[in-house]
């Protein structure tokens, strides 16, 4: 069977309307051009631009779902293919909503014991004085529900977490402050279940923020992260995270290392970057995978789900 036979018509769904779809653009271009470069008939699709009922009326066989942040990721999107009978990359409907929401992963991480950073929940009325006192300096207030470090702030002060809680509340009324662990960042992408590897972060900024995420060229990257049993610890724990949530297909969990190397989930990605300057394909670099086969491996979890 040809690969075009193989996959049929694939529709890369990228863009969309929400404060990420900037680097959904360039995550979806990527893909698109990988897919093209190997024979699979791939076409860009924008469901900011056309309504989703185009993909059954223009005779698309799957969805590579590349849209990051919003509808894109929360179950919306995932729920209205479903409905179509259109099947696609990534996590399903409850797995995308969970995992879209940190708060509501955090509860269930929790409930299984992962460990996770202190945090509390905060809204108009919150005594923020008392964050401080209870969680420790610096803290991060971010959004619930969101990604790229949208809406994040580094605070050290209450008057910083005050103005912090109102620019994350223009993204979601749910905002938490969580307590900085210091000891790195990292993240482990696991596809189809399997962890490929972890990455240590290293921003020249503050910490890694949406344009050191996406457009600084001096934001470090370390692959493997982690050595020995450290790495082979974190692996399986991103594991456990991943399959805490129900998640399918492919999805990276970030997570944060103290100074004696404890380690704490953060929260995962349903629908990991695929630029230039993204985690998951310098992980699957790590494990044996380019770029261009990781997409194919990607694009082949739509054909387990098409048969199950």
């Amino acid at each position: 069977m040809g690969i075009k036979q193989k996959y049929g018509k694939v529709a890369v769904l990228m863009g969309g309307s929400s404060s990420e779809r900037e680097v959904s653009l360039m995550s979806g271009n990527g893909v698109l051009q990988a897919l093209l470069s190997q024979g699979v008939d791939a076409h860009a699709f924008d469901p900011a631009e056309q309504p989703l009922t185009d993909l059954v009326e223009q005779g698309f066989d799957r969805a590579f779902l590349i849209l990051h942040g919003g509808e894109g990721e929360d179950g919306t999107i995932q729920g209205a293919l479903e409905y179509l009978g259109v099947p696609y990359t990534g996590c399903g409907v409850m797995a995308s909503a969970i995992s879209m929401d940190k708060w509501r992963t955090k509860l269930m991480w929790q409930a299984l014991g992962l460990p996770v950073p202190a945090y509390l929940l905060l809204d108009a009325q919150s005594d923020f004085d008392a964050v401080i006192p209870k969680l420790g300096s610096p803290v991060f207030v971010k959004p619930s529900n969101g990604g790229s470090s949208v809406g994040v702030t580094k605070c050290r002060t209450a008057a910083e977490i005050r103005a912090a809680y109102e620019e994350a509340a223009k993204y979601d009324p749910l905002v938490m402050v969580e307590q900085a662990i210091t000891g790195g960042e990292y993240s482990c992408a696991v596809l189809d279940g399997q962890a490929l590897a972890t990455v240590k972060i290293e921003p020249a900024t503050d910490f890694y923020d949406y344009d050191a995420k996406y457009f600084r060229d001096d934001t470090v990257y370390r692959c493997p992260g982690l050595a020995g049993d450290a790495e082979l610890r974190a692996r399986q724990l991103s594991e456990v995270a991943y399959r805490v949530l129900g998640a399918e297909g492919w999805a990276r969990i970030d997570f944060l290392a103290d100074e004696a190397g404890g380690i704490y989930l953060l929260e995962p990605n349903t629908a990991p970057g695929m630029t230039s300057h993204s985690l998951f394909p310098m992980c699957a670099r790590e494990a044996g995978i380019d770029y261009e086969h990781l997409v194919l491996q990607i694009l082949d979890t739509t054909l387990e789900r098409e048969e199950a």
